[in-house]
Parts: C-alpha cells; sequence; structure tokens
C-alpha cells in the first residue's frame, strides 16, 4: 500500500473495497491504479485474477468453456476478493449481469465509470488485447448491443462518473470527490449519558 493522499477519506471508507464496473473501454483499470494510491489501498484487477486462478487467458477460457464457464469462474474469484478489505478493483464488463456478484460488491462501493460509445470504439480499437465478445464480423454492433442490455445494471451502481475522454488522473480525481456524497456521515457519541425513567417516574443513567 502506498502513502495515501486523501486520508480522511480513506479513514469514512473504513477499509471498504471499492468496486469499479462499466464496459469496457471505460478505463477501470487505468483508473484503478490512481485511485487506489490516493487512498493507500491495494489495486486488483479481476480478469487478472481470474487468468491467474485458471491458469489460462480469458480468451482460452473462452474457447474451452464458454461464457457460461467463464462467468462461474469469476464469480468465484469475485467471492474471494469480497472477504478482503481495502481494494480498489477493476471488474469485467460483465460482472453485473450476474445476481450473485452483486451481492459480493454490494459489501463494498460500486463505482460505475460511463463513457460515449463512440469513445468506447476508439479506445478498444487502439487496444491490441483481445476481447471474446467483440470477435464478430461488425464489432461496433454488437459493443452497442451489449450496452444497451447492461446500462440499466450499470445504473444500479452507488455512484455514476461520466467521463469524455480525460486523464484518468482526473477521472480518478472525480471518484475522489464524489465519494464523500454517498458515505453516511458516522454520528458523535452523546456528550452526555441517556437518562432512562422507569414506572414510578425517576430518571437515571441505568437501569440498576
Amino acid at each position: 500500500m502506498t502513502n495515501p493522499t486523501h486520508g480522511d477519506l480513506a479513514r469514512r471508507l473504513e477499509g471498504l473495497n471499492l468496486y469499479l464496473v462499466g464496459m469496457m473501454g471505460t478505463g477501470k483499470s487505468a483508473v484503478g491504479r490512481p485511485l487506489a494510491a490516493a487512498l493507500g489501498y491495494r489495486f486488483l484487477d479481476a480478469d487478472t485474477s481470474v487468468e491467474r486462478v485458471a491458469g489460462r487467458s480469458i480468451p482460452e477460457l473462452f474457447a474451452e468453456v464458454g461464457e457460461p464457464g467463464f462467468r462461474d469462474l469469476e464469480t468465484a474469484v469475485l467471492g474471494q476478493i469480497a472477504s478482503w478489505h481495502s481494494l480498489v478493483v477493476a471488474t469485467g464488463g460483465g460482472v453485473v449481469t450476474r445476481p450473485e456478484n452483486w451481492g459480493h460488491m454490494q459489501q463494498g462501493v460500486v463505482v460505475w465509470l460511463d463513457a460515449p460509445p463512440e469513445l468506447l470504439l476508439s479506445r478498444l480499437a487502439a487496444d491490441p488485447s483481445p476481447r471474446p465478445l467483440l470477435q464478430t464480423a461488425d464489432p461496433e454492433s454488437q459493443l452497442t448491443s451489449l450496452l444497451s442490455q447492461r446500462q440499466r445494471l450499470y445504473a444500479q451502481a452507488d455512484l455514476h462518473i461520466r467521463q469524455a475522454g480525460e486523464p484518468v488522473e482526473q477521472v480518478a480525481a472525480a471518484v475522489l470527490a464524489q465519494l464523500p456524497t454517498i458515505l453516511k456521515q458516522r454520528q458523535a457519541p452523546p456528550q452526555q449519558p441517556a437518562m432512562l425513567q422507569n414506572a414510578e417516574g425517576h430518571t437515571s443513567p441505568s437501569l440498576n
């Protein structure tokens, strides 16, 4: 972990994990690293964790067990991640499609990184990483279809961050600026003990 630059916010989070969700190309991993550094958290890429557990790449997993098999492993890995704390987790784009994944992520704070389709397509075209779900004759239509299916699911996130091509540090700063708006203020303890009243109408600080 690094020394946090947002120590007060990190203390308010009390170790809650931050889960970054959104379509492929939204920059979850790129934004997650400076975000974790600012909070003194560790950064974890869920897809990389799946590959490490499986001992093979995600394209290889899709080829061998299909999307359902990949999703089963993704859910199992996410369940293990949820047992840890003080993490910023970049999730896969389809993690929101399974209710059990929400059960894991909602133990922490879920942040939706949103971006317009044209920005996603531009970024994906420049990224040599293979994307199994876009291996079609018309990847643009496929991306638009996936986005249409998933938007209502992403919208269940605690925080919605829109972006339009800003530097990743600026997007991370937007997350840090908006996180306090969704964290409940902890109530200060009462300065005086609570006074209880018995059946006879007498008050005292205890039932004795």
